[in-house]
């Protein structure tokens, strides 16, 4: 009898000592505007290193991400390309109200793999004459197809190019456009410029940020996903300075409370 219970203490002895179970590793899914894809895939190895949980990103143009969502697309988090989706989400109950926030501030260039139709060193110099065709993302469905629209308006370019705008369905089908050589010249996401070798940079002019609205690229947590820890240990991590500096690196700006 004594040995028995000598054995029974023993064993829960050993049981105590041990260290406590890992908790499961679970996996949050990511809708996430294509230009800002780059940036979340190196925000993703980070936080599965930190954490031990997987991210899956899903990218394509935020309009499109927004209506999926709508739809009852199985998303945890959207990172939109704008703040109006978002916004929209949540008046739609389709997003938690209270968790949207701006994680980044996108800027425009007019890029080319070659030499700029441009007669001077501004924008406003661009030679219309010399462009056959120009590549930007469409307005309607990418918040930065509708910046680059408005800088044109404000420019007086926009009529003088009318019928010569090609149109991706996201600022990654405008950049692959620009990236062709069969388009003079592409209104993309200076971001895009990060993940370019300097051999390949090309040539290209800042958009200046006063020639339209900021894009202001807005995150927010899906009802879906309301009560998922993992969900929401994401929308922080989103805000902390790691990621800001991810988001500066690949040519963001970050605004911060």
């Amino acid at each position: 009898m004594k040995k028995t219970a000598f054995i029974w203490l023993f064993a829960g002895i050993f049981v105590m000592a041990l260290p406590p179970p890992l908790a499961k590793a679970e996996e949050v899914v990511v809708a996430v505007a294509t230009n800002f894809l780059l940036p979340a895939r190196a925000i993703a190895a980070e936080f599965e290193e930190d954490t031990g949980h997987s991210v899956v990103l899903v990218a394509g143009a935020t309009g499109k991400l927004a209506t999926q969502i709508l739809a009852g697309a199985p998303f945890d988090i959207f990172l939109a390309a704008d703040r109006t989706r978002p916004e929209l989400l949540v008046e739609k109950n389709a997003a938690v109200a209270g968790t949207r926030f701006t994680y980044a501030i996108g800027s425009l260039v007019l890029w080319s793999r070659d030499q700029l139709p441009l007669t001077g060193t501004e924008l406003t110099s661009l030679d219309t004459m010399r462009v056959s065709r120009i590549a930007m993302a469409n307005p309607k469905l990418a918040p930065y197809g509708l910046a680059a629209e408005q800088a044109l308006e404000r420019l007086g370019l926009l009529k003088p190019l009318s019928g010569r705008f090609v149109y991706g369905e996201n600022i990654g089908q405008t950049f692959a456009m620009a990236a062709s050589g069969n388009v003079t010249a592409g209104l993309i996401a200076k971001s895009q410029l990060a993940s370019l070798p300097d051999d390949q940079k090309g040539h290209w002019i800042d958009v200046p940020g006063t020639l339209h609205e900021p894009i202001l690229q807005d995150g927010v947590l899906i009802m879906r996903a309301k009560d998922s820890d993992v969900a929401r240990s994401f929308m922080s991590f989103m805000k902390s300075d790691k990621v800001a500096g991810i988001a500066k690196r690949f040519g963001y700006g970050v605004s911060r409370p």
